[in-house]
């Protein structure tokens, strides 16, 4: 069994997302190019990649622009062959934004925004694209001694409401408040959430039950007033968020007069901690945390009971003769109050593997490099390298297993002791048995031409 054959087996089910043969076979070829190129991910040297620099390029550019596809779709295979890898009954799924930067002014879904690596003293702003990412924890911890792996299946481009200008009459004025309502990063979680769940059940995956894994981003109203059914929830929350209990039963009161904080639990020395092993960091750690139960966050979650769980700080060393640092402490929100706490916990600090995707994703893979500006390219192109990863990962998981075996280049000897392969040792092997297996691109018309990409290929 070889990585190029499993991923040709998965994408192969792409074909009814495409509305031709030729344009299954277009978009085959833009996947593995944009796996296999080299340097900067433009759609030409993407094209440069199969063979196609001496043909007309106006195909591989109308694939993204009049070819009508729905992107989306190319995950529903990737879901279905994943959950044979989630045996448990809770199925989680990080959600987070990310963003790619653009310079063309050309480019109508492009806008400023706050820019994640400035530091903390000094704002700054980046032009660029916003997308919504869901990917399925793979739980590999649970048979091999590896971390989970986040396997994209979602990718949406969510642009804002464009701002009307000075000269806009007081009825456009009110459309666009209206339209910021309706188009904003929590209404298209809730969508997302909801979409996701159909697509659960599509992949036979009806009797499990989803959780949504979010940053603080989407600990609002929005996103607890519409949670999709048989889905629970699970957000940070900030430590001085406003919490209650229950009124008395002899009050006509809901929400209890006395409020806390997630802070003031931490602080309370008469709720003891307990503790748990969750898998984090190479092996099964230790924490220690709270639960309260059936509390109300009335400025949020309105009178959906939820469950408080605060997270100690985790002591860690720089070095052996260093000192001991604490990290800050993690509050969490959950709509599911009876499923084991163990559980949740591993799903959330299994939710830091999808900053690992938007990594990979945009500088390995060169995501958002392709320079296109026709609003119908520019979510799709992208949509497909992302997809194109995602098969990826998976191809690798039914191929060689969770751990990384023979079949991998061997490591340096500053990276002994990696336990599962990286996604540049996936793009290695893809490009060496592409060399040595052309017969299974054939059908595709693929074709290797680039002198340094068969060097590569080579090495």
């Amino acid at each position: 069994m070889s990585l190029l054959a499993e991923f040709l087996n998965i994408v192969r089910d792409w074909r009814s997302v495409f509305p031709q043969q030729r344009t299954f076979q277009r978009g085959v070829r833009q996947a593995l190019g944009s796996l296999v190129c080299l340097g900067r991910r433009c759609l030409s040297r993407i094209i440069w990649t199969n063979g196609g620099q001496n043909r007309s390029w106006s195909a591989e550019y109308f694939l993204h622009s009049r070819c009508r596809w729905e992107p989306q779709q190319l995950f529903r295979p990737i879901l279905k062959r994943a959950l044979a890898y989630c045996p448990q009954r809770l199925v989680g799924v990080a959600l987070d934004d990310t963003r790619l930067r653009k310079t063309g002014r050309s480019i109508p879904q492009a806008f400023y925004q706050r820019d994640p690596l400035s530091p903390p003293f000094h704002v700054n702003l980046v032009l660029g694209l916003r997308f919504l990412q869901a990917s399925l924890l793979v739980p590999l911890h649970r048979t091999s001694p590896v971390g989970t792996r986040a396997l994209p299946i979602r990718f949406e481009e969510v642009s804002r409401v464009k701002r009307p200008g000075k000269r806009a009459t007081a009825e456009m004025k009110k459309q666009y408040r209206e339209a910021v309502k309706q188009r904003n990063l929590s209404r298209s979680f809730v969508q997302m959430g909801q979409q996701l769940r159909q697509e659960l059940d599509q992949a036979g995956g009806g009797g499990k039950i989803l959780v949504l894994a979010g940053d603080g981003s989407f600990c609002n109203r929005t996103c607890f007033a519409e949670i999709p059914e048989r889905s629970v929830l699970l957000v940070r929350a900030r430590k001085d968020a406003k919490l209650c209990f229950r009124a008395l039963a002899d009050s006509r009161r809901f929400y209890g007069i006395e409020k806390f904080t997630p802070e003031q639990v931490r602080l309370d020395d008469g709720r003891g901690w307990k503790t748990t092993k969750i898998f984090y960091g190479g092996k099964r750690r230790k924490i220690r945390y709270k639960e309260v139960v059936d509390v109300y966050w009335q400025g949020g979650a309105r009178q959906r009971p939820l469950r408080l769980i605060v997270i100690a700080p985790t002591p860690y060393r720089k070095s052996q003769s260093k000192k001991l640092y604490y990290r800050h402490p993690a509050y969490l929100l959950t709509s599911d109050l009876h499923s084991s706490l163990k559980q949740l916990l591993q799903i959330y600090f299994d939710r830091w593997q999808i900053e690992v995707n938007h990594r990979e994703e945009k500088d390995t893979l060169g995501v958002g490099q392709a320079q296109l500006w026709n609003i119908t390219s520019v979510p799709k192109q992208p949509v497909l390298a992302v997809a194109s990863y995602s098969a990826l990962l998976l191809a690798s998981l039914q191929a060689f297993g969770a751990e990384r075996g023979t079949a991998y280049a061997e490591l340096p000897k500053w990276r002994r002791n990696a336990r599962r392969p990286s996604c540049l040792d996936l793009i290695t092997l893809l490009r060496k048995e592409m060399s040595q297996q052309p017969q299974l691109l054939t059908p595709f018309g693929f074709t290797i031409t680039d002198p340094a990409l068969v060097q590569a290929a080579a090495a």
